[in-house]
């Protein structure tokens, strides 16, 4: 299957990998010529080697395609293949690029390249090459006239017979009006999985840390009311410190709860136990003894512990945090 061409219009900058020069025309010359004409920028590079015979043919051939730009590829390793061709595509901030080389190694180091650069990469394919698979087909009869001349650039490669080509091995191909490719896209990013969702709570184990909320309210409740009165002298001063370590306590357990919980029935529970261990260890018993006498901190012991359960149980839940 084929799909409609996409390499066209002005401001594509291009950069076509091919081996030696006569390649750029049999493969891609019909696309460069195409390509010129609509106003892109073509650069070849070769990787193989280039004396001074093919040099000549080349800027010849791509001067027919409209083209004259045209690099050696220095030798080297895969690696250093594949930061050439990379330091390549950033110096013509290429927008695509066309693989006509039919080694693999070479193929593999350009679209590495291109796809660390997010480019589309497309590789020069017949039908025949790439059965079944979806090609990219350019028609460039508008420019066969031009794709011939810059074959027949290259009397020592083949030779040309109207639009038969005949290989120096005595093989032989019609050159058509389409020239296709393969598209390869950089891979996308995985999508970013959605935050779980935690699960909701049964019956059972809210009636667990409801239970567990209740007792710890009333042991707060109880130690808060016993310890409230405590007082320590500093230079003459007499600190409610009894009154101070009550209220940090008690701030802490619902606020911890709060948080780490999350679920305001527990912490009403725990508010619950508190405020009414303290309501009931306020009344005065059948001896006449009371555990919170009337004065200024029995009052605020009465009443401030209410306030802050209420402060924390209306306080609005905060949104969980993005990653």
């Amino acid at each position: 299957m084929r799909q409609p061409m996409v390499m066209s219009g002005s401001g594509e900058r291009i950069l076509f990998l091919h081996v030696q020069p006569g390649d750029e025309a049999a493969l891609t010359g019909g696309t460069i010529a195409r390509l010129r004409a609509d106003g892109a920028r073509v650069v070849v590079l070769y990787a193989g080697n280039v004396d001074e015979a093919d040099a000549a043919a080349a800027s010849a051939a791509l001067a027919d395609l409209g083209a004259r730009s045209w690099h050696r590829l220095p030798p080297g390793t895969s690696q250093e293949t594949t930061r050439a061709l990379a330091a390549a595509i950033e110096h013509l901030d290429a927008t695509a690029v066309v693989v006509g080389a039919v080694d693999d190694g070479l193929r593999s180091a350009a679209t590495a390249a291109a796809h660390e650069a997010g480019l589309p990469v497309f590789l020069a394919r017949t039908v025949r090459q790439a059965p079944g698979q979806r090609l990219v087909a350019i028609d460039v009869g508008d420019h066969l006239a031009q794709k011939l001349h810059a074959l027949g650039r290259f009397p020592a490669r083949w030779s040309l017979q109207e639009r038969a080509r005949t290989l120096a091995d005595g093989s032989s191909d019609l050159i058509t009006d389409t020239e296709s490719f393969l598209r390869a896209d950089a891979p996308r990013p995985a999508p970013a999985l959605p935050a779980p969702v935690p699960a909701r709570p049964t019956l059972a184990n809210r009636s667990l840390a409801g239970l567990g909320g209740l007792l710890l309210g009333i042991l707060f409740g109880v130690l808060g009311t016993i310890a409230h009165q405590a007082t320590l002298t500093l230079f003459g001063a007499a600190l409610p410190i009894g009154l101070t370590i009550a209220f940090v306590g008690i701030s802490a357990l619902l606020l911890g709860l709060r948080l780490v919980v999350g679920d305001r029935f527990v912490v009403g529970l725990a508010a619950a136990g508190l405020l009414l261990t303290i309501f009931v260890l306020s009344l005065r018993s059948s001896g006449g003894s009371v555990l919170v006498p009337a004065g200024l901190p029995g009052t605020l012991w009465t009443v401030v512990p209410a306030l802050i359960a209420a402060l924390v149980l209306a306080w609005p839940k905060l949104p969980p945090r993005g990653r």
